[in-house]
């Protein structure tokens, strides 16, 4: 075996593929040894074109062959004009073969890109084989392929995945149970209120009046001073801002509303906040774990009066309502 001596190690394989490396050597030796025996011939022949000349060098040399001697100026441009119209279809045949195989090459390239993006699959490689045979189906199959529908599991849990559909769905149903309950409390907001209360001078004159429940405490002493103003000369002089209402022995601002006390469940310090009429507590049985329910009247006063005489009970329990302060239980007297 040649280029191999009697030390030679290897397998039976590597010896074959030794012996068939070395005869295709062999042939292209041969062949470089026949192209340069034919270039030499050619160089030693004059008026033959060497070799590796392109179409226009032949052309050209065709032409000064044909030019030789003595010819008219009308035969030279003549044959001149032919010999470069020949070389222009040339390059232009020349420059059309170019882009065909090159968008034959990207056509290609991009049909290789379809089938290893899609390689995860276990039947990437049947697409891969089959692709020249069954092109139509192998197109429809990477169509599918691409908008993701082949490779789901259905009895995967995905409930935990994002989902656009399903979120726009529950952004439509929570804006609709929004909307709803903003029906509904507009409706509570609009329910009559039936309130009973005091005008407090030093004594009592209890009054009943009815407003909205959506009504503000400055709207309900409005309507109050309506109501009082014939029968008390220092009602019908004042202003609204110079009336306070106090409720279980809180002086209500004027800003809240009769909706906000009764949503939030508002506690006083002698009663709740979020009932309106007069109720006593009366049971058989005292229970201390049980917490009284009992109602009063809420008071009307001026300003000026409360001024005069906050130093004296009852107008020395009152204190401006927060709603951020908690009272634990009802006091009657004391602090």
């Amino acid at each position: 075996m040649s280029g191999m001596g009697d030390g030679y190690v290897g397998t039976a394989q590597d010896a074959v593929r030794i012996r068939r490396l070395e005869k295709q050597r062999e042939a292209e030796r041969r062949k470089i040894q026949e192209l340069k025996t034919k270039s030499a011939s050619a160089k030693g022949q004059p008026g033959l074109l060497q070799f590796g000349s392109s179409t226009s060098e032949i052309l050209e040399t065709a032409f000064k062959k044909e030019t030789v001697g003595l010819v008219t100026r009308e035969q030279y441009v003549e044959k001149r004009v032919n010999i470069q119209s020949k070389i222009e279809e040339e390059e232009k045949e020349k420059l059309q073969k170019q882009q065909q195989e090159e968008e034959e090459l990207q056509l290609e390239k991009r049909k290789k890109r379809k089938i290893k993006g899609n390689s995860r699959l276990s039947f990437a490689e049947d697409i891969d084989n089959d692709a020249e045979e069954e092109e139509p189906e192998d197109t429809e199959n990477l169509e599918r392929l691409r908008r993701g529908k082949l490779g789901k599991d259905p009895t995967v849990e995905t409930s935990f995945l994002p989902d656009s559909e399903r979120e726009a769905e529950e952004q439509a149903e929570r804006e609709r149970l929004r909307k709803q309950w903003l029906r509904e409390q507009e409706q509570i907001r609009n329910e009559p209120l039936e309130i009973t209360y005091s005008y407090w001078d030093g004594t009592g004159h209890r009054r009943v009046i009815q407003v909205r429940k959506g009504d503000s405490i400055g709207e309900f002493l409005r309507a109050v001073q309506q109501q009082l103003a014939p029968e008390f000369r220092e009602i019908r002089t004042t202003s609204v801002e110079n009336l306070l209402y106090v409720k279980e022995d809180l002086i209500i601002p004027h800003q809240h509303s009769f909706y906000e006390l009764i949503v939030n469940k508002a506690r006083g310090k002698s009663g709740p906040l979020f009932h309106f009429d007069v109720h006593e507590d009366v049971r058989t049985i005292a229970d201390a774990t049980i917490e009284k329910d009992e109602s009063h009247a809420g008071k009307v006063v001026e300003r000026h009066w409360y001024e005069k005489n906050k130093h004296i009970f009852p107008a020395s329990r009152w204190e401006i309502y927060d709603p951020t302060k908690k009272w634990e239980r009802y006091t009657i007297h004391g602090d």
